[in-house]
């Protein structure tokens, strides 16, 4: 597309840019939205790639350079306002989010909250280690895991005091609080024993099934654990916090607990 005068039809802001939404071209899902100037539209247009504007970084961002997980763009649409970009594109590899997630908006709010309702593909370290050397994509991500642990830390710790008034009938940890503490160690006892089990099995059978068994006993062990310090009113960052401190990592994890 050599004429450019189609971008003048945009209105970009006083920083010379305009979002852009990143939609995927089949199912149309919302997958991201970052910003674009001039240059990274026109490039967009040209190249049938999605290359973005980075404001913290204050450069032309082409998606999938660190990552691999380049967005062929289908088709390039303007709003009435001319103030907002769609791109419907394909997404390469499936992972749109720096999370490792398909989409950016794996939240969905709840009567608890925001509650992640979309599971990580593939890990932020595996994907950006083995892609870039750029310190300080490498560290954003490092800085995104940790604060996302504490996210979902605090987010379990809520949920259980809330569930501990709750009616037993409305949720399987009210029904256990209302059914006392032995019922709770009993459950601890129960996913510890699975846990060991499936554990063994992945150590004589390294396959896919049960490396996947023993990921999930280790999540129901974890659950079920936040759930009898719920029983004491023990915030889950406490036990994080002793941790981090085992390994002289404290600090870290105070900065990872930082609100924005």
């Amino acid at each position: 597309m050599n004429n450019l005068q189609w971008l003048d039809e945009v209105t970009f802001n006083a920083q010379g840019l305009v979002p852009a939404i990143a939609q995927d071209h089949q199912s149309d899902r919302i997958l991201m939205v970052a910003w674009m100037n001039r240059e990274a539209l026109a490039m967009t247009a040209e190249k049938n790639q999605a290359v973005y504007f980075s404001r913290s970084r204050q450069k032309l961002w082409h998606k999938g350079e660190e990552s691999g997980h380049f967005q062929t763009v289908h088709e390039i649409r303007l709003d009435c306002d001319a103030d907002v970009i769609v791109l419907k594109i394909e997404q390469h590899g499936g992972i749109a989010c720096h999370t490792g997630r398909q989409s950016c908006f794996y939240r969905k709010l709840t009567p608890n909250g925001w509650e992640i309702v979309d599971t990580q593909l593939k890990d932020p370290s595996q994907i950006y280690a083995e892609k870039s050397t750029n310190k300080h994509t490498l560290a954003m991500q490092s800085s995104t895991a940790q604060a996302e642990a504490v996210e979902v830390l605090s987010y379990l710790g809520q949920m259980m005091a809330e569930r501990k008034g709750a009616n037993p009938d409305s949720s399987y940890v009210a029904k256990l609080y209302d059914k006392g503490l032995n019922k709770i160690l009993e459950k601890v006892g129960e996913e510890s024993v699975e846990l060991v089990i499936a554990a063994k099995e992945y150590h004589y059978e390294k396959i896919a099934d049960h490396k996947n068994d023993l990921i999930y006993e280790v999540a129901d062990l974890w659950f079920h654990s936040i759930v009898m310090l719920g029983y004491f009113d023990i915030e889950p960052q406490v036990i994080l916090n002793e941790l981090a401190r085992r390994q002289g990592l404290s600090g870290l994890v105070e900065k990872a607990g930082r609100s924005e």
